[in-house]
């Protein structure tokens, strides 16, 4: 009987042990021998999938005189990658990959605080160009540190938006809208950013009013500049909201991080700090405004703060939060990082059992990626005084399921970068949205991640693109990843009514179909650009048009009836 109370309570006390959130570094076990040298102010870390290959990589930035670190990750192990990139030697800020031209691969952009940033343009078979001077974006010094990109027009192409932070505090900041042909225009001063110098290290574009239109924060350094929010005004322009939205605050602000803690649909800011005044949880209330809540919540943490991120380390379907800290932990005062779990009423517990031993590093930007595909976000560091990076693996073994989405756009930008996704499992909604360059000189994977708690079926994934089209799957499986190409599970294919008719399939690889309880007279199509391009007559109720030989694009269709028309707007494929 005794034998059976203590086996009992060992099966009990194993369970709490597996079921407890643990992160363990495994760098050098997995191949990343990997220094970015000793960088004042660190250098920043992307732990995106460069090679399309369904792999999160890793990229570092390094100090002068050192290449870009690259290490491709091959089946959950990684390989330094010798890209044939041009050399740049420069001290890296930011490394960033993007698709600028839409082709589906990924480009490279590096900021530098020593020397002119630098855009590189994938030309296929891990080769690349450079285009710097050509894009025309500035090839002068401008002591970029962070770069996001974002599409603030919806006209499909990432622009970006480049903070700078020179220590004269001489250096304003600057925004380069994308031309489409990869070439960019300067229009920080056209689309109402302001032009003087705020030592902005950081910045991100998400949507906090949820209107469709891509807004941005930005974050600055020193108690004598503030951090801005702009509203996309729809128009080409920004207007400056940060005293209305109650975030104009003046701090030693480092990060800018974007999530949603508390699931209401409504995105946060959390954004770094020194020990004096702590850091700073912004609640998004829904109403064009925002609440620090840090103290309420327990994520002050009073210490030398630099990168952040949000996650569900445990995925248990709510984020926590990890932060990076400029000390190494010998002092007690102050933390070598920090972890917050979240306790799904607004408050964090601030966790010192959750793993990360052997954490004595001074560090400054890290990201989250899934290196070994198992569904539970791990976490890359970038530190300084020559320590070798950190790869917290996530071990956490509880039996939660999870859900991973890649996106694809079409009409919007080829990563769907912007885009909101919303999932539902027996009415309880998470919201993720997609970001291009965030944190602190970081890149996330280009994947988003989704805890499901015990649940084995998502009710429903729900996609709003930049573009405004929304695709829309129900009863989805736990425990995948799930790729969604935009138009490909619209809320219009082969169940969308307007008034009188149904048109099928949106969007139409070959044929689309149109059917109606009125005589259709006739069919006539156009471009966005109003070139009429198809026009038939047929006295039916049913009407096949041929798209076949159509370009890939939206085309605007007008249905004629007897006596009154219709217009829809379908994507051809």
């Amino acid at each position: 009987m005794k034998n059976n109370y203590v086996l009992s309570l060992f099966l009990v006390f194993t369970s709490y042990l597996q079921a407890q959130i643990n992160f363990v570094n495994q760098a050098t076990n997995l191949g990343l021998v990997a220094t970015a040298g000793d960088t004042y102010l660190g250098n920043g870390i992307s732990f995106c999938d460069y090679n399309n290959d369904g792999w999160d990589d890793l990229s570092i930035a390094t100090e002068q005189n050192s290449k870009v670190l690259f290490f491709k990750n091959v089946n959950g192990s990684f390989e330094v990658d010798n890209l044939n990139l041009p050399l740049n030697t420069s001290q890296q800020k930011q490394v960033v990959w993007v698709d600028v031209d839409n082709d589906g691969d990924k480009d490279l952009f590096v900021t530098s605080n020593t020397d002119g940033n630098k855009l590189y343009l994938n030309i296929g078979d891990s080769n690349f160009q450079d285009i710097s001077v050509t894009s025309g974006l500035p090839t002068q010094n401008l002591e970029t540190y962070g770069a996001s990109w974002g599409d603030y027009n919806n006209d499909g192409f990432l622009d970006v938006f480049l903070s700078n932070r020179s220590e004269s505090d001489m250096q304003p900041n600057y925004f380069y809208r994308n031309n489409g042909n990869n070439t960019f225009t300067d229009v920080t001063a056209q689309a109402g950013f302001d032009i003087d110098s705020h030592m902005t290290f950081c910045s991100a574009f998400f949507d906090y009013n949820n209107d469709g239109w891509q807004d941005i924060y930005l974050s600055s350094d020193k108690y004598f500049n503030q951090n801005f929010l702009y509203r996309n005004n729809g128009n080409g322009t920004f207007t400056d909201v940060s005293a209305a939205s109650n975030t104009g605050i003046s701090i030693d602000a480092m990060t800018t991080t974007i999530g949603d803690f508390n699931n209401d649909g409504w995105f946060d800011i959390y954004i770094t700090n020194t020990p004096t005044d702590g850091n700073i949880l912004y609640r998004n209330n829904g109403d064009g405004t925002f609440t620090n809540i840090a103290i309420f919540s327990g994520t002050r943490l009073n210490s030398f703060s630099w990168g952040a991120v949000f996650l569900d380390a445990d995925n248990d379907m709510d984020e926590d939060i990890y932060v990076s800290c400029e000390f190494d932990g010998s002092n007690p005062l102050f933390r070598s990082s920090a972890f917050y779990k979240n306790r799904a009423n607004s408050t964090f517990e601030n966790s010192l059992n959750s793993g990360f031993v052997g954490d004595a590093a001074r560090s400054y930007s890290n990201a989250i990626g899934d290196f070994n595909n198992d569904g539970f976000p791990d976490i890359a560091v970038s530190n300084i005084n020559y320590e070798n990076m950190y790869l917290w693996e996530n071990q956490t073994n509880n039996g939660n399921n999870w859900l991973k989405v890649n996106l694809i756009g079409v009409v919007s930008n080829k990563d769907g970068i912007g885009s909101r996704i919303e999932i539902s499992i027996n009415g309880n909604k998470q919201y993720r949205y997609t970001l291009c360059g965030e944190g602190y000189l970081a890149q996330n994977s280009n994947t988003a991640f989704f805890g499901l708690g015990t649940n084995t079926t998502i009710d429903y994934i729900k996609i709003t693109w930049l573009s405004g089209m929304v695709d829309y799957i129900e009863n989805v499986n736990a425990n995948q990843l799930i790729e969604i190409t935009e138009g490909s599970y619209s809320l219009n294919i082969e169940n969308e009514f307007k008034k009188a008719f149904l048109y099928y399939p949106n969007p139409v690889k070959n044929t689309l179909t149109l059917k109606s309880e009125k005589t259709i007279k006739s069919v006539t199509v156009y471009t966005v650009l109003g070139q009429e391009i198809y026009n038939n007559t047929y006295q039916s109720l049913k009407f096949k048009v041929d798209m076949s030989n159509f370009k890939s694009g939206i085309y605007i269709v007008k249905i004629s009836f007897i006596s009154e028309t219709e217009t829809i707007q379908v994507l051809k494929e």
